[in-house]
C-alpha cells in the first residue's frame, strides 16, 4: 500500500458564536487566511481545496476572494460530520498522488444564526446531504438529528444497561475541558452531573439537552502539503500517518437502522481496523483521542469500537475518569462539539494538531500519536 506523503502545516479558526454577523463566505476566507498565515504560505501557493458537500461556499468564490492563482484539485465529501476526516483523506491522497501541492481544507457555517441543524427537517437534502433516509422517518415523527439517533442509541443502552446518568459523565467531562479553553463557547461554564440530570429531555429516556452538541457559527481551516515541503515551513509539521473513510453495507448517516446490530458502531469498528492496519498502531499507542461527540452515547460506542475498553464497559471507563485530561486516554481536551463548538467536527481535528505541536491550551503531556474519529472517517496524526 502506498504510504501517505502529507502533513498538516497550518491551522486557523474564527471565533465560535451563536451569531457571527457575517456571511459564510467571509467566515471561510477568514479561517483560510489564518491557516495560510500560520503555515507561512500564501494564497498563490494553494492549488487544491476540499470541503463538505454541505458547505455553502463555492470554490470559485474562494479562489476569487482569496487571490488563489490556479486551482487544479477540488473535492467535496458527503456524510455530514461523519465525513469530517474525509476532507483530510482526500487532501492527503491528492498530494501523495501529485494532483496538488498545497491543499486547503475548510468548513464554514452559520448553523445557529442561519439554518439550525437541530431543528425539525421536513425535506430531504438530496444527494450528498446524507438525509435521503428522512423520507422514511418523517411520516413517523422523526424530524431531528436527536430523534434519528435516539432509536439507534436506545438499543445500545438497553443491551448494556446504560442509563442517562452514565451519559452525563461524558457531558460533564467535555464541559470541564471547555471551561478552561478560552476559544470554547462554554469557557468558564462547567456543569455538574446534577445539572446535567436537571436539563430537559429532548428524547426520553435517551437524550437530555446537555447530551447534545451545540449549534454554532464559525469557520475552521487547515493547510496540507507534502512532508518534504512541510519540513521547510515555520510550524512543526503534523504527519497524516493514516486516513480512511468507512461506509459499510447497511449504513445510513445518523440513523444506521439497517445495521444488523445497533449496539455496535460498525463504521467505527471497521475504521479502527483500517487505521490500525495502516499505522501498525493499536489503542495503547495514543495519548489523545479526538472523538466525534454530537451526542454523548456515541463517545461510549467509539471508545469500545477503537478498543480503549471492552463492549459494554464504556460507561464505567468514562465514569472512572479515564477520558479526563489526566486519564488513561484524554478525549477532546478542547471540549469537543459539546463544549467548544460544533463546526462539523473539523475543530476537533485542529485540536489534534495543537496537541501534537504542544501548543494546546489544555495540553496533554508527551503527545506522540493522536486518534481522530468522526465515526465514518478517521485519522491518525503524529509528529
Amino acid at each position: 500500500m502506498t504510504k501517505l506523503n502529507a502533513s498538516i502545516v497550518g491551522i486557523g479558526q474564527t471565533e465560535f458564536s451563536k451569531n457571527s454577523g457575517r456571511s459564510e463566505l467571509q467566515l471561510a476566507c477568514e479561517c483560510i487566511k489564518q491557516a495560510l498565515d500560520d503555515s507561512g504560505l500564501s494564497p498563490s501557493d494553494v492549488d487544491g481545496m476540499s470541503t463538505f458537500t454541505l458547505d455553502n461556499n463555492e470554490d470559485i468564490d474562494l479562489v476569487r476572494s482569496l487571490g488563489i492563482e490556479n486551482l487544479r484539485f477540488s473535492s467535496r465529501v458527503p456524510h455530514g460530520g461523519g465525513g469530517a476526516c474525509g476532507v483530510v483523506s482526500h487532501s492527503a491522497a491528492a498530494i501523495t498522488a501529485g494532483l496538488a501541492d498545497v491543499v486547503v481544507v475548510w468548513r464554514a457555517m452559520n448553523e445557529r444564526s442561519g439554518q439550525r441543524f437541530g431543528q425539525a427537517q421536513t425535506t430531504a437534502g438530496g444527494p450528498g446531504s446524507g438525509t435521503d433516509f428522512m423520507t422514511w422517518s418523517m411520516p413517523f415523527g422523526a424530524l431531528t438529528p436527536a430523534s434519528w439517533m435516539a432509536m439507534n442509541l436506545q438499543r445500545y443502552m438497553d443491551i448494556y444497561g446504560v442509563s442517562n446518568v452514565d451519559l452525563g459523565h461524558v457531558s460533564v467531562t467535555m464541559r470541564k475541558h471547555a471551561a478552561t479553553n478560552p476559544a470554547a463557547w462554554f469557557y468558564q461554564k462547567p456543569i455538574t452531573l446534577e445539572e446535567h440530570q436537571a436539563s430537559k429531555w429532548i428524547i426520553e429516556p435517551t437524550l437530555r439537552l446537555l447530551d447534545c452538541c451545540q449549534e454554532s457559527d464559525g469557520g475552521v481551516a487547515m493547510v496540507i502539503t507534502s512532508n518534504d515541503r512541510a519540513n521547510e515551513l515555520k510550524q512543526t509539521p503534523v504527519n497524516i500517518k493514516a486516513a480512511s473513510q468507512m461506509v459499510p453495507h447497511g449504513v445510513e448517516v445518523v440513523t444506521n437502522y439497517y445495521h444488523g446490530e445497533l449496539s455496535i458502531f460498525k463504521e467505527a469498528l471497521l475504521l479502527s481496523k483500517e487505521l490500525y492496519r495502516q499505522s501498525n498502531l493499536s489503542s495503547g499507542d495514543f495519548q489523545v483521542a479526538m472523538l466525534y461527540d454530537h451526542f454523548t452515547p456515541i463517545v461510549l460506542m467509539q471508545l469500545e469500537a477503537f478498543g480503549f475498553c471492552n463492549y459494554g464497559q464504556g460507561k464505567n471507563f468514562v465514569s472512572e475518569g479515564n477520558i479526563a485530561l489526566d486519564g488513561r486516554i484524554p478525549v477532546n481536551p478542547n471540549g469537543g462539539l459539546i463544549g467548544e463548538a460544533y463546526i462539523h467536527g473539523v475543530n476537533n481535528i485542529v485540536e489534534g494538531v495543537r496537541q501534537l505541536r504542544g501548543s494546546a491550551v489544555n495540553q496533554v503531556r508527551n503527545v506522540e500519536h493522536v486518534l481522530v474519529s468522526a465515526g465514518m472517517s478517521g485519522l491518525i496524526l503524529n509528529v
